[in-house]
């Protein structure tokens, strides 16, 4: 009998309160059969590698994307009653979703913010984890020049396969959030599906310069 991939509709959502209207929630095992979904995206999606541009030059990013919107085929049915779920509980629309493979310890992200979404005073990002379990931090944006271990991170929220972080209000403009390399572990793959919202409310984020590119990671 084929794994059932389904929301556990009675797992409990835990909120965390960052102050000044910034919040994270953590649903463990909210996705059932997530083992399931993570073989097949594993295997099923057309992964590729990407470019950022860092400063004065482009360099590859650690980690394999890929995607889907609207009016495309959808990478498995249960993602289409994710977005749904998410949808539902946030009172919010997602038009496309991200997906990223993190293949080991090597592959990773540093802390960022998703600026490219410019609009960031009131943000819906959910995140559901697939896949090994692995660190994954947050740190108040005044702790971006912290150097010590940690590098100021207050929260490792930590998903197991299955769990769904989502960051909200202003998590965006005022905290950072990082899935740190580990190229000393042996780490199976990680695979994490994103979804973005953003009201335009507050002032909208610019680069250093009006025409300056955006850039950001998908944790």
């Amino acid at each position: 009998m084929a794994d059932v991939i389904d929301i556990d509709q009675q797992v409990e959502v835990e909120r965390t309160e960052l102050g000044d209207g910034a919040w994270v929630d953590v649903a463990r095992g909210w996705l059932t059969g997530a083992d399931a979904l993570y073989d097949h995206l594993l295997t099923n999606v057309a992964w590729q590698t990407s470019r950022l541009f860092r400063y004065d030059h482009f360099v590859e990013e650690r980690r394999l994307s890929s995607g889907w919107r609207r009016g495309v085929p959808i990478p498995h049915e249960a993602l289409a009653t994710a977005t749904r779920g998410v949808q539902n509980r946030y009172g919010v629309r997602f038009d496309s979703f991200g997906i990223i493979q993190y293949r080991d310890g090597r592959d990773g992200q540093a802390f960022h913010r998703d600026t490219d979404m410019r609009w960031l005073d009131d943000t819906i990002i959910a995140i559901l984890s697939l896949g090994a379990q692995r660190p994954w931090l947050l740190r108040p944006r005044t702790a971006k020049f912290d150097d010590a271990p940690g590098k100021g991170a207050t929260h490792d929220l930590a998903p197991a396969s299955g769990d769904l972080i989502v960051m909200g209000g202003r998590c965006q403009a005022d905290w950072e959030h990082s899935v740190p390399y580990l190229p000393a572990r042996p780490l199976e793959p990680r695979i994490s599906i994103q979804w973005r919202f953003a009201r335009q409310t507050g002032r909208p984020f610019q680069g250093s310069s009006y025409r300056a590119p955006l850039h950001y990671g998908r944790g």
